[in-house]
């Protein structure tokens, strides 16, 4: 049984001043130092063999550090009683719904979450009612999507999953059924993925136009904030593919390698401006889908991956258009949009006074605007609205 809202708002009316909690990895180093920057306690859950971060070289980002044999024993019931005592809300990321379950989180984590646990699920691409079907919904642009290899007649990218890294997912591109069987086959004999996932895999048009992850923060206390705020762009670095780009293309055509799209890193980028209007509205969109679809709606950080590209039904073939291919609907694991995004400084400036009132004087994180909101929330008693 699912969770009811009102049993976490119950609960974290009782709490005193708020701990962030974090399940350690993915973004953990960048929820904590937003909230001691903020003046909150912290608490970490690490898994043995993947503490080294957290509790040797980030110790001082961490009050509390709870150290379990795996991550899904944060549902042992002496686990959350901790957390619960601490006053922990927790702040979800994608580790933690790979590595502990949206069935888990949606009906045995009780612990206040900021974000919609609800929404969490969304990422399952074969689940009903995913990302997918809420962009079709919410009209926003997306590329051509095929059900089966036989139907490919463009250029398409397949996206699935690792057979040894469930995290990590491995792509590959093909222009044809032929093409597609080809290296599917080679994949699957070089144990990079599986069969099975394979057959659970996406495949969807390759955009031709460069990529932009739009950052965004969804409000919940929208008679104090706005909807929502622009964060800022990021695109990846990844394993193999950008070593082998470095290389002049008569080296890179008598490479005998597969390529791994495998996330290693983060660069920050820009649009100009003239264009970014065209972020603004899918966000708009898919804020207003989600809320409908999904109450409360995005909580907090939230990401569409997509492509700028000209529009096909443009008959003078001028209007730009930007395709979301991948929605993150919780925290991004890209630290380096705060640092190099220009949105940061216009924040400062438009939540100056805020700022002022929380103790604050600046916003450099992505993170920062949910530590915001949470420390607002609590000095004017209002956590039950914030959190799932």
């Amino acid at each position: 049984m699912t969770i009811d809202r009102g049993e976490i708002q119950e609960l974290v009316s009782k709490y005193g001043k708020p701990t962030i909690g974090v399940l350690g990895s993915h973004s953990a180093e960048e929820v904590a130092t937003s909230a001691k920057y903020a003046g909150f306690k912290t608490v970490v859950v690490c898994q043995k063999g993947r503490e080294e971060l957290y509790v040797k070289y980030n110790s001082f980002l961490f009050d509390e550090i709870i150290l379990l044999d795996k991550f899904e024993e944060i549902l042992d019931e002496e686990v959350q009683e901790r957390l619960r005592n601490l006053n922990t809300i927790f702040i979800p990321n994608r580790s933690f719904t790979v590595y502990v379950g949206w069935e888990n989180i949606e009906s045995k984590f009780y612990v206040p979450i900021y974000g919609n646990r609800y929404l969490l699920k969304t990422e399952e691409r074969l689940l009903p009612k995913n990302q997918y079907w809420l962009l079709e919904k919410a009209g926003i642009k997306m590329p051509k999507l095929f059900s089966k290899p036989e139907e490919i007649d463009r250029l398409v990218i397949v996206k699935v999953r690792q057979k040894k890294k469930p995290l990590e997912r491995a792509f590959f591109t093909a222009s044809s059924p032929e093409e597609y069987w080809a290296k599917a086959e080679k994949l699957i004999k070089e144990d990079v993925i599986a069969e099975e996932d394979l057959k659970q895999s996406v495949i969807e048009e390759y955009v031709l136009g460069p990529r932009f992850n739009a950052n965004f923060h969804a409000w919940v206390l929208t008679d104090v904030f706005p909807q929502f705020d622009f964060l800022g762009f990021d695109d990846r670095r990844q394993v193999n593919l950008h070593g082998v780009l470095n290389l002049p293309a008569r080296d890179q055509l008598e490479l005998r390698i597969s390529i791994k799209n495998e996330e290693i890193g983060h660069f920050g980028v820009t649009m100009r401006e003239s264009q970014k209007p065209l972020v603004y509205k899918a966000a708009e969109k898919f804020i207003e889908i989600c809320r409908l679809e999904y109450p409360p709606g995005l909580i907090g950080s939230f990401a569409l991956q997509g492509a700028i590209a000209y529009d096909p039904e443009d008959p003078e073939g001028k209007r730009l258009e930007f395709y979301v291919f991948d929605v993150s609907p919780r925290v991004p694991g890209s630290p380096c949009v705060g640092p190099t995004s220009p949105e940061m400084k216009r924040l400062s400036i438009r939540y100056s006074k805020l700022l002022r009132e929380l103790g604050l004087d600046r916003i450099e994180s992505v993170l920062d605007l949910t530590i915001i909101e949470i420390s607002y929330a609590y000095k004017h008693g209002r956590l039950k609205e914030i959190v799932t």
